[in-house]
């Protein structure tokens, strides 16, 4: 799927060559409506806002996706650090990392670039 033509240089770099957002840059990161977070380029629908959760990272964060299949993962050594990408399974664009971290249920913290998402409100 090629989105370069949808997304500003920035939102492409960030979701297609593995790049990140400033922390607390994202208006997404204080949304705090009742509704869905979509892929920016595909709007695959990715996580419900009631999974969302204010993790103090300055990213928004998410328990769980609205379903495993998608977001695919795999494993991200770069910045001397290994970590866990996740990424839309549909276009495979870059959304950020999860983490061991987050909340019951599920313990995972799901820190996405908010430039990569889009929220429609319910």
């Amino acid at each position: 799927m090629n989105c370069k033509d949808k997304l500003s240089p920035f939102e492409y770099g960030v979701m297609f060559e593995r790049g990140t957002e400033p922390p607390f840059s994202s208006p997404l990161n204080e949304e705090k409506r009742e509704g869905i977070f979509v892929c920016k380029c595909c709007k695959t629908p990715l996580f419900e806002s009631r999974a969302k959760f204010d993790s103090g990272t300055g990213w928004p964060s998410f328990y769980e996706p609205v379903s495993p299949e998608v977001i695919e993962e795999e494993i991200d050594t770069s910045h001397g650090m290994i970590r866990t990408e996740i990424h839309c399974a549909r276009c495979k664009a870059h959304l950020g990392h999860v983490f061991e971290d987050g909340p019951p249920p599920t313990g995972l913290r799901y820190c996405v670039n908010g430039v990569s998402l889009e929220f429609l409100p319910k």
